[in-house]
This record gives C-alpha cells, structure tokens and sequence, in this order.
C-alpha cells in the first residue's frame, strides 16, 4: 500500500484545507477537509492564521482520540466536533461571534479495512469534497455523486456580475457577501446539517456508504479546488483525471492547475480566482492480483446509516 497527497493554498495564502492520514493495523483512515473561507469581518480565536484553519486542524487533531476509542465514524464525528466547539469557546471567551461567522468545513472521510481477499472501504461525507476509485480494470467510479445545490445558485450570481462588468473579485466578493452570509447562517442554523459546523443543532446529515473493493484498487480524494481541473476548468474528464493522477502523480497536476489558473482569467468563474487545493491517493496491494468484480456495493444498495 502506499500514500501519496499533496495540499496547498494559491500564491502565499494561508491554506485552510487539511489531508489526515490515519495508520492502524489493519486498517486507514484517510481525512479530506476543506474550510470554508470566512465571510466575517474579522478572527476571533485565531488572529495568525485565521479561524478556518484553526477549525479544520482542531478537528483533525481532535479526531485521533476518538479514533483511538474504535468509535464508529459518525460517533467519531461528533465527538471530535464537541471537543472542538469546547476548544472554541474557552478560546472566544465573550466575544460576540456572529452566526455567519461560526467556521464550517466540507469533509470526506475515507476508512479502508484490509481483508484478506478484499478492500471494506466505509465513507462518511459532509459537504462537496470529491472521491474517485480506480479500479484494476482502469474503470473510474464517482463514489459520493453528490452535486452542491447552493454551487448553481451562486453560479447565477457571479453571471450576473460578469454582465455588469464587476469582474473584479474583492468587488464580486462585496457583491455577494449578503447572500454569503445569509446562507451561512442557513447552514449553521439548520437543524440536520450537512456540512461540518462547529455548532450543530442535531445530528449531522451524513451520506454514507460502504463498498466492498477489490486487494489492489485505488482510491482518489480530493477538495473542491483541486478538481477545478475538470469542473469547471474541463482540462480533464473524471475518468482522466484520476488515471492522470495515478500515471503523472499530484505535484505535476497541482502544478497544471496552478499554471493554468495563473494563465487565464478564471476568477469569472468563482468567487476567488484560485483556491486551495488538496488530493490525496491511496493505493492498495498491487502485488494481490484481482479475482473479484472491481466494485461491489455491500448491504443491498452499498449504503449504511
């Protein structure tokens, strides 16, 4: 088996993407996370290096202990969040935090069990990472098919600014900063999230999946910035973009996305010209050669809650 993963903010930013990778004997743990950039107005836990990357690496950090308890992932979860909103509080003190400003972070968590003639692959995701399994057969399949439903709304916005010439992004960002907020606190505020919040009101509405893999697959994560190279950029398909990863290794496509990105005016199509980026590639025993289907869903419909 082995690990390869890469993680990095545009320019000389500060990156609020996390990968975390968990050894255990017979078992990994692979955590994607990817903060949402903050739409206060100011810091108020971490003036250095901001809240949202306090946030996501207070999680990770907070993770490991519950990993140690065997919890089961949505368990974990939660009390790794509980754990982060105690470390939050004692850290804001009184401070008067706006809702809107409650950092929150999109996750994919990948758990891959090693048996002795197949990969139990589980899945925990909150929010719009991406995850990929490559097979031996050189088949591709999206394994969280999940399309963000705010991503279209915000979409039409920034096309309108683009027809009112406001191509600019700190006027864009001004532009939509109401609507940013606005539905920031929705997310907050909702009574079964589904992104990681530091806060939430009831149990997190998770999309879980468990899959049963063949010894020598491989499986691909990764946040929403790095797959800008298919969507919306279209320099590659799903298909060939995880065999590009696999063939050329992350660096040389984070350098693409990079150059890329330097290269044309993309901030037309997002709020920020470029974001942080991270993937993360696992790779099973390739000397175990495949006597299995290379994908099959466990429980019926490859589902669990």
């Amino acid at each position: 088996m082995t690990t390869e993963q890469i993680s990095c903010a545009p320019g000389n930013a500060i990156n609020e993407d996390l990968i975390a990778v968990f050894e255990h004997d017979d078992a990994t743990d692979l955590v994607v996370l990817d903060g949402a950039t903050s739409v206060a107005d100011a810091n108020y836990v971490d003036p250095r290096q901001g809240d949202v990357a306090w946030f996501v690496q207070a999680f990770a950090a907070a993770l490991a202990p519950a990993l140690a308890l065997n919890a089961t992932q949505g368990c974990a979860v939660r009390q790794a969040i509980d754990a982060v909103r105690t470390a939050w509080q004692a850290q804001a003190g009184a401070a008067a935090v706006p809702l809107y400003a409650y950092p929150l972070a999109a996750l994919t968590w990948l758990r891959i069990r090693r048996l002795p003639d197949h990969l139990a692959l589980s899945m925990y995701c909150l929010g719009d990472c991406k995850a990929f399994v490559h097979g031996p057969d050189g088949a591709v399949r999206d394994l969280d098919p999940y399309v963000n439903p705010h991503e279209a709304v915000l979409r039409a916005a920034i096309d309108a600014l683009g027809l009112a010439d406001i191509d600019d992004p700190a006027a864009r960002r001004a532009r939509l900063l109401p609507m940013l907020r606005a539905r920031r606190e929705a997310q907050h505020g909702a009574p079964a999230p589904d992104v990681l919040c530091l806060a939430p009101r009831g149990e997190f509405q998770a999309r879980t999946y468990t899959l049963r893999l063949p010894p020598d697959a491989a499986v691909l994560a990764m946040t929403d910035g790095f797959y800008r190279l298919v969507d919306p950029y279209g320099l590659y398909t799903m298909e060939g973009l995880a065999q590009a990863c696999r063939s050329r290794g992350l660096a040389a496509l984070m350098d693409e996305l990079r150059s890329y990105e330097a290269a044309r005016a993309c901030g037309a199509l997002a709020v920020k010209s470029a974001d942080d980026a991270s993937a993360l590639l696992w790779v099973g025993d390739t000397d175990k050669g495949s006597t299995m289907k290379a994908f099959e869903q466990q429980a019926g419909d490859g589902r669990f809650d």
